[in-house]
């Protein structure tokens, strides 16, 4: 039996953050980042119309990128002691993935880091709480899905929640928000969605209700995204809707090992002075993906498939493969997104030398392809690797080297 889940109530449209005016409820808690709701305004329309929906309101900011276990249950202690009904994280897919963790320790006081991360293990929530999440950024697509991201500084490794428990009941997708992002924040997070909507189509768990969904969005970010980058306005709008789509498709039909990949080598490298950008591992890494799972016959049909839709031509479904890999890493340049991480610098932008020394990646490389392989995405990915396959792997994705394994 399969499942497909998505928020009760999806509203969509420049605007819409007036929907929060009909929440019903007594209090609400609004999780948010590091500022630039607030800067926008955004922040104070949203405690403005929460108010005029009849609630009591307190803010809990200044949530990081790649938020931290820490930071999660300084949250929820604040939530005990708030007691909200209603919980509205708003921004980057950060502070909502975020709060999504505190719901969880929330509604279970005596929950654990270690009980959440058992994939699609969690209790029943809405106990005390509903969930509105705000996405300002065009990527993640956290206000769809039954995910979240939390990083466990300690171990420098992300681990992935997941659990359609998590999966918001209202998400308010603004376009207006989106308006507001930096560019590079708009290449990366773009690649992002399209990395979800690829995995998802050729994931082991898609299905008839997730294909359309991921495709659409494939072809929509194919269109989109670059001019979005360039300043256009209007394909800025255009990918926010993209990007939801992508999430509906694989908090569906799940992820791959694009996403492993990412999750695993984002903060290990914390000591070396910078992260490596979700959004930007993921565009480094699924040209390298795709050549991978490509010798899996399905997954080689898929991916042509893909090919097809977006219209590159080729004749075999090996051709079709290759001009796919090739555009996505036509994409990365005209992004201005690394090939890889040797190149890949503190600022997330190419550089000729990368902030990960080879010498500290090779020796840190086989607990990485560890941490990989036991990621949540790695089963419904079509080609489960072996370790030695997942340590090539990551080589060819630090090196740039093809990859013909």
């Amino acid at each position: 039996m399969a499942r497909f889940t998505l928020p009760r109530d999806l509203y969509h449209g420049k605007g819409t953050l007036e929907t929060l005016k009909t929440l019903d409820g007594k209090r609400a808690m609004i999780c948010v980042g590091g500022g630039s709701m607030k800067r926008f305004g955004f922040l104070d329309r949203a405690v403005s119309y929460l108010k005029e929906a009849g609630m009591e309101v307190e803010i809990f900011d200044g949530i990081e990128s790649d938020p931290s276990v820490e930071t999660v249950m300084r949250g929820a202690e604040a939530m005990i002691k708030f007691q909200p009904d209603w919980i509205v994280a708003m921004g980057g897919g950060s502070p909502i993935d975020a709060a999504k963790a505190m719901w969880i320790k929330y509604e279970y006081p005596e929950t654990t880091f270690e009980d959440m991360c058992k994939v699609f293990g969690l209790p029943k929530l809405r106990k005390k709480a509903h969930f509105c999440a705000i996405p300002s950024t065009s990527g993640t697509a956290t206000e769809v899905t039954a995910f979240s991201i939390i990083t466990d500084y300690h171990k420098g490794i992300k681990y992935p929640i997941a659990d359609f428990e998590i999966t918001p009941d209202v998400a308010i997708v603004d376009p207006d928000l989106a308006e507001t992002m930096p560019k590079k924040l708009v290449a990366h997070t773009g690649m992002d969605a399209m990395t979800h909507a690829i995995e998802a189509y050729v994931s082991t768990a898609n299905c008839a209700y997730t294909d359309p969904l991921a495709i659409f969005a494939i072809t929509m970010i194919q269109k989109d995204l670059v001019d979005s980058y360039n300043g256009d306005m209007e394909k800025r709008d255009n990918m926010h809707n993209a990007q939801c789509l992508a999430g509906m498709a694989f908090s569906n039909a799940l992820l791959g090992i694009v996403h492993s990949m990412a999750h695993k080598t984002g903060a290990v490298f914390e000591d070396q002075g910078a992260h490596i950008i979700h959004g930007a591992a993921n565009a480094m890494y699924l040209p390298k993906v795709i050549a991978f799972n490509a010798k899996d016959p399905v997954a080689a049909e898929r991916y042509a498939a893909i090919a097809d839709f977006m219209h590159l031509g080729g004749s075999s479904v090996a051709e079709k493969i290759q001009l796919l890999i090739a555009y996505l890493r036509k994409m990365n340049d005209e992004l201005n997104i690394p090939h890889c991480i040797k190149h890949y610098g503190k600022d997330g932008l190419p550089a000729e030398e990368g902030f990960v020394p080879e010498h500290i990646f090779l020796e840190r490389l086989p607990e990485i392809a560890k941490n990989a392989i036991a990621d949540a995405c790695t089963g419904s990915n079509p080609r489960q690797p072996s370790q030695e396959e997942m340590e090539k792997l990551l080589k060819c994705c630090y090196y740039d080297t093809e990859v013909d394994f």
